[in-house]
């Protein structure tokens, strides 16, 4: 990671749309920002385009509730690091911070070639598709995607579409405690259909109960079916990061970043030393 680039440089307010974080957030985006410079100056002279793919984008600006701090998130990040990359996909299904990205956007870095896209991400998954550059002999294409939900809506299917043929490394927020657990026995109805959705798998609820597997089992059952179907798909074991509220240690979430090379994992271990070495890698 690059010393001298800083993906949490406070920004003042401009009156538009702000979404509200805590500074835990401060580690995703670190993390995000860290992966995206290690991956724009390594890759650069390797493949003809780059892309950045953001699922969730939100508006561009976060307010850190407990500094009161303005920082950037992930999609104006991707647009800060030193060496670009040739392509960017934002996509919210909240017009409002979309309106507020796209103003930031052309305000601030005018030259990019951004595209937005309103709605559900899991409707708009061939329209993503359409703005991948397609990969050949004379343009090699690689990608980086980061999925930023907030709770267990990303349904794999998406994925496992975004990702058929071809090269993208993920970052994935998995919302495991704080949309899967605190929601287990919703989740359990039958009428519910959710995790299923999320695991490509209406049969989840019956290997649960076979396994004999408790509430305080279900997070690990998560990665761990997560996990499986990605390696169906051609990904290596991911790289974890569990995030949890600073003091009270009560776990909120994994990011999880998953690549099919080996290469992007090493990346990735070297932005987990860099952004912060007290990011736990345990499940």
């Amino acid at each position: 990671m690059n010393k001298n680039f800083d993906p949490l440089i406070p920004v003042d307010d401009d009156g538009l749309e702000i979404l509200k974080g805590h500074t835990w957030a401060k580690k995703k985006y670190k993390l995000v920002g860290g992966y995206c410079d290690i991956f724009t100056r390594a890759m650069r002279k390797k493949w003809e385009t780059l892309v950045y793919i953001d699922l969730f984008s939100g508006p561009g600006y976060t307010l850190i509730q407990e500094t009161n701090e303005i920082l950037r998130s992930s999609p104006l990040i991707s647009l800060s690091i030193p060496n670009n990359f040739d392509v960017y996909v934002f996509c919210d299904q909240n017009q409002i911070f979309l309106d507020a990205l796209r103003i930031r956007v052309k305000r601030d870095f005018p030259d990019k070639n951004v595209n937005f896209l309103n709605g559900d991400v899991n409707n708009l998954t061939e329209k993503i598709i359409e703005l991948i550059p397609s990969f050949s002999k004379t343009n090699k294409v690689l990608s980086f995607c980061f999925a930023d939900p907030f709770d267990l809506n990303l349904k794999f299917s998406t994925i496992e579409k975004l990702t058929k043929d071809r090269l993208i490394d993920i970052l994935i927020l998995q919302a495991y405690y704080m949309d899967g657990n605190r929601n287990f026995i919703n989740y359990l109805n039958e009428n519910n259909n959710k995790i299923s959705r999320y695991l490509n798998d209406e049969s989840w609820r019956d290997d649960f109960s076979n396994r004999s597997l408790q509430q305080n089992e279900f997070v690990p059952y998560l990665a761990e079916k997560f996990e499986k179907n990605m390696k169906i798909i051609k990904y290596l074991e991911p790289k974890r990061n569990k995030i949890q509220i600073p003091i009270k240690n009560v776990p909120l979430y994994y990011l999880e970043f998953y690549s099919k090379n080996s290469l992007g994992n090493d990346f990735y271990k070297k932005v987990q030393y860099y952004a912060d070495d007290q990011l736990s890698l345990d499940i």
